[in-house]
């Protein structure tokens, strides 16, 4: 087959989409009628911010709340974290300054290889294209691998801006901290025997990646998803953001999460879902468009081994 016949594999940049100012979308980012988002629901029932700090301390109420959250949302608002603002608000800076460097730069970490034509999770670029009929998120993406450190790609890691490297390795270690201290607060909340035992399942062998996005402005994001709802496939998933567009599935309808100054969304995966047998649930999310101004985010995802077989815990 020709390579001009494959051409459909190869995504378009949506940061250069939104460049051109055109209002008519591509085909390929329309997303179906009984697809598109809607207003979310308005609820007093608000997602809990739940302080880690007092929570570490032995704050019954803090450890009523997460309970709370991870049986009726599957996620929270984190603060009392320890990541210092500023490291949080350099994290941002970069992720922001790397998505602002001219495309000729940004394309030497692409995620497309062999001459373009095979689709590697780490890099930049957008989906994986599996076939011509696919509706592609209206996003770009920067994948990642932070952990274990011999498995870092640092071909991958951007030289521009200077800082990236050294920043992206402090955050992901203090994002290190917070997950293991998340994951046993909740083996507590919810009754496990062993409290380490989730936490213990981050082994030299797990790995953890971040996933740098940007939603650039949509001229129709009625039309569009900016990530199509989904659950991760991650025991923890940590997501630092700079403006609203993240929504939550519950009881059938979705809810904005709110942005909290400072705070981090931490959100239940699959894995964890499972070990718990159902008791706490990975809750399925997605990304909206906006028409005002783009949103960036950077989301940390802890695994456990690929070759690790999970199955609900037995020690309750």
């Amino acid at each position: 087959m020709a390579d001009d016949d494959q051409q459909w594999k190869i995504p378009t940049i949506v940061q250069e989409l939104a460049a051109t100012g055109r209002d008519e979308l591509p085909s390929r980012y329309v997303v179906c009628d009984h697809g598109r988002p809607t207003s979310a629901v308005a609820s007093d029932d608000s997602i809990p911010v739940v302080d880690l700090s007092r929570l570490s301390s032995g704050a019954a109420d803090e450890a009523a709340k997460l309970r709370s959250a991870l049986q009726n949302w599957g996620l929270f608002l984190a603060v009392g974290h320890g990541i210092e603002p500023a490291l949080l608000g350099e994290m941002m800076a970069v992720t922001t300054n790397f998505f602002n460097l001219p495309l000729e730069e940004k394309q030497k970490y692409t995620n497309l290889v062999g001459g373009k034509k095979e689709h590697q999770l780490q890099g930049y670029g957008g989906d994986m294209i599996l076939s011509e009929t696919q509706v592609l998120d209206w996003s770009d993406r920067f994948y990642l691998n932070v952990e274990p450190e011999s498995r870092r790609l640092y071909d991958l890691w951007p030289t521009q801006p200077p800082s990236f490297r050294d920043i992206l390795h402090r955050y992901a270690a203090r994002c290190r901290e917070l997950a293991d201290g998340v994951l046993r607060e909740v083996a507590k909340v919810v009754g496990l025997r062993e409290e380490g035992c989730l936490v213990d399942m981050l082994d030299e062998k797990a790995v953890t990646y971040v996933r740098l996005n940007l939603y650039p402005r949509c001229p129709r994001p009625e039309k569009v998803l900016g990530f199509r709802p989904h659950s991760d496939a991650s025991m923890l998933t940590v997501v630092l953001n700079n403006a609203a567009g993240l929504q939550v599935l519950r009881d059938g309808e979705w809810y904005d999460v709110p942005v909290v100054p400072d705070a981090l969304v931490v959100n239940l995966g699959d894995t964890v879902e499972v070990v718990s047998n159902g008791l706490l649930k990975s809750p399925v999310h997605k990304v909206v468009a906006n028409s005002e101004s783009k949103r960036v985010s950077v989301a940390a995802f802890y695994t456990a081994d690929p070759e690790r077989e999970v199955e609900p815990a037995r020690w309750w």
